[in-house]
């Protein structure tokens, strides 16, 4: 039985990993994308990440392709009640699309629950910061959708932490409070969340979901070399960030600890971001059933000091 974690004081309850929606109708299509939701909560997970901006990097995509993907097998298999949905708002799905204004959100939240096929989402985030505009403006939009009932709680992404705490500021005058942050944070990328977030959410008590937990996918092992950089889509990212010294460094302590607990790296790599200090929950995206019932095993992985130790290096 998976322990739940309640997400900063929403109220929302979720498993120690959640399930990225950014690869749904990307490179997991339809058939692969309901085989890999249908394994997650097989397998005792129970929160999925989306965003209205997945996926239009792709040549022909418009965005909301992995909402599209979601709502329907939400639809297929009458799971609305018993996972919680986390989608976000504010990327540039097209020159027309972006942004945290009010009339935007207010706009862009009724396609997302129309994709999602349900009447409300249990935590909409700021996907990104409107810096154009005062930190208050997009609470008031969550505000009016909390109390029509169509949002549940809400959350931030990619903020400087002087913007998320003026935003943790506004809250105490009778706006909601965004109950999550979604930073970049794993092994390789530490210092940012660290030094300038971490304080922040323990101070205000938010909840963490983590993205690109993996790296990208350099944390399961599989790229060492500039040749293993084919090896997939993403590829390519990987090598020009995490293939150097100091990620080869983190993969050989990944492998010590692995080998140790009997395990594999991408699950300890996991297994260290839900015992770190602030997280609830890192993200993880996987592209078939099998590697999503790997990454949940990183649930039941229980580091000791000394390999945390080690991995921190």
């Amino acid at each position: 039985m998976t322990t739940l974690r309640e997400l900063g004081r929403s109220g929302l309850h979720i498993a120690p990993l959640v399930l990225g929606g950014n690869v749904f109708g990307w490179t997991a299509d339809e058939k692969t994308s309901f085989a890999v939701l249908d394994a997650f909560v097989a397998g005792g997970g129970n929160a999925i990440d989306t965003a209205d901006g997945y996926s239009v990097w792709v040549p022909g995509h418009v965005g909301g392709e992995s909402e599209t993907i979601i709502g329907k097998w939400l639809k297929q298999r009458g799971r609305r009640d018993d996972v919680v949905i986390a989608t976000k708002v504010g990327w540039e799905v097209n020159a027309e699309n972006k942004g945290l204004s009010k009339s935007y959100i207010m706009r862009a939240v009724e396609g997302s629950l129309q994709r999602l096929q349900t009447d409300y989402i249990d935590l909409y985030q700021s996907h990104k910061d409107d810096e154009s505009l005062p930190v208050t403006e997009p609470l008031e939009a969550y505000a009016q959708l909390i109390k029509e009932g169509k949002v549940r709680a809400i959350g931030a992404s990619n903020f400087k932490p002087e913007r998320l705490q003026a935003a943790l500021d506004a809250a105490q005058q009778g706006l909601p409070r965004y109950e999550s942050l979604q930073p970049l944070y794993n092994l390789y990328d530490r210092e940012a969340f660290e030094q300038d977030d971490l304080p922040i959410v323990q101070a205000s008590g938010i909840g963490v979901i983590p993205y690109y937990g993996l790296a990208a996918g350099f944390l399961t092992g599989k790229y060492r070399s500039p040749a293993d950089l084919q090896k997939s889509a993403r590829g390519g990212g990987v090598g020009s960030k995490y293939l150097n010294d100091k990620g080869l460094k983190i993969l050989r302590s990944l492998d010590a600890v692995a080998q140790r607990h009997g395990v594999t790296q991408a699950q300890v790599a996991l297994a260290w971001l839900m015992q770190a200090p602030g997280i609830t929950a890192p993200i993880a995206s996987s592209t078939s059933p099998a590697q999503v019932q790997e990454l949940l095993k990183a649930m039941s992985v229980q580091l000791t000091p000394q390999d945390v130790q080690e991995l921190q290096g």
